[in-house]
């Protein structure tokens, strides 16, 4: 194959998903949704006691989607497991008590593994939410909610290897899991609590535990000399300098750029509200790291000051950003 004919072919694969989740888009705005509600319903009766915990099953590619599923459940506020219907059959079943609501997952819906699950949904009256393409199915009659995904044509050539299908089960279940979060009232710092480490640990954080404080701040009072502000800047690091009045409330900044712009003879001699840049960017300090990093990309800038009640408590330098690995 030439290069563009490999290109088309993935191209093409990429349209075939896309026309799938389009099918999909139009089934929850039609029959899918009430199903859809349901089951988001089930799921936080559920979760009322703080005990119930979504059970995710499937079979192959199924059960790899699956397991997904359950990990952002699970990562968004939604105790979620993994179990594979193979292993329950030798024991695992007991890890599904009848407060939980299991997720079964089966293009086919006629999963020969998931019938011990199934079974044992039924007899101990564990709810069950089966997603499927066949409304017909032996899964699709014994659910408590059938969640019946439409069909489309598979992107592999063939039309034999779960592609198209497998993506709408992600889909699907990233909306339970964006719906369940929307309703649960999840926050941003909620998010946190399960993502502590790496770059999305780190962007999570708030300012207030990166920012630079107490006697580590570079400030003056307004009407000192530019020579005092040098001095200042000079002593803490950070390449520039708070101004503030009588009262503690800030007024400005003065940065490098500050000094280059009004480099003059007399440019020590002169007072620091006539350098200063007015008005700087600030934030508070219960902001997440990620907002000030958008802030330092956008506006190009090397510090931002942390305020609150229009006094500096705190400055958070890009060199922060990068040590704790945020940018």
């Amino acid at each position: 194959m030439q290069a563009d004919d490999i290109i088309e072919a993935g191209a093409q694969a990429i349209a075939t998903e896309t026309a799938g989740l389009d099918l999909l888009y139009k089934a929850m705005r039609a029959d899918l949704g009430q199903a859809f509600a349901q089951a988001v319903s089930l799921i936080q009766s559920a979760q009322t006691d703080g005990q119930g915990r979504v059970i995710v099953s499937g079979m192959g590619k199924s059960g790899h989607v699956g397991r997904k599923i359950a990990a952002t459940l699970a990562s968004t506020g939604t105790p979620a497991y993994f179990v594979h219907p193979a292993e329950a059959s030798h024991g695992d079943l007991g890890m599904i008590q009848t407060h939980d609501v299991i997720l079964a997952l089966s293009w086919s819906g006629e999963t020969t593994e998931l019938s011990d699950v199934i079974a044992y949904s039924k007899r101990f009256r564990v709810p069950m939410i089966g997603m499927t393409a066949h409304v017909d199915s032996a899964l699709a009659r014994e659910a408590t909610i059938v969640l019946v995904l439409p069909k489309a044509v598979e992107a592999c050539p063939n039309g034999i290897a779960p592609t198209t299908s497998t993506t709408m089960q992600i889909a699907m279940g990233d909306a339970l899991a964006v719906a369940l979060l929307a309703a649960r009232g999840f926050s941003s710092h909620d998010f946190r609590t399960f993502h502590p480490g790496g770059k999305l640990g780190a962007q999570l954080k708030q300012v207030r535990d990166l920012m630079h404080r107490g006697d580590r701040l570079p400030v003056v009072k307004s009407g000192s000399l530019m020579s005092d502000a040098l001095v200042e800047m000079s002593a803490k690091g950070f390449g520039c300098v708070l101004v503030v009045d009588h009262t503690d409330t800030l007024l400005g900044i003065i940065t490098d750029g500050d000094l280059r712009r009004h480099m003059a003879g007399d440019l020590l001699g002169r007072l620091v509200e006539d350098v200063m840049t007015r008005a700087p960017r600030s934030i508070a300090p219960s902001v997440l790291v990620a907002e000030a990093l958008e802030i330092v990309e956008t506006h190009k800038i090397g510090a931002l000051i942390v305020t609150e009640q229009q006094k500096p408590v705190g400055l958070l330098h890009v060199l922060d950003l990068l040590r704790a690995g945020a940018a």
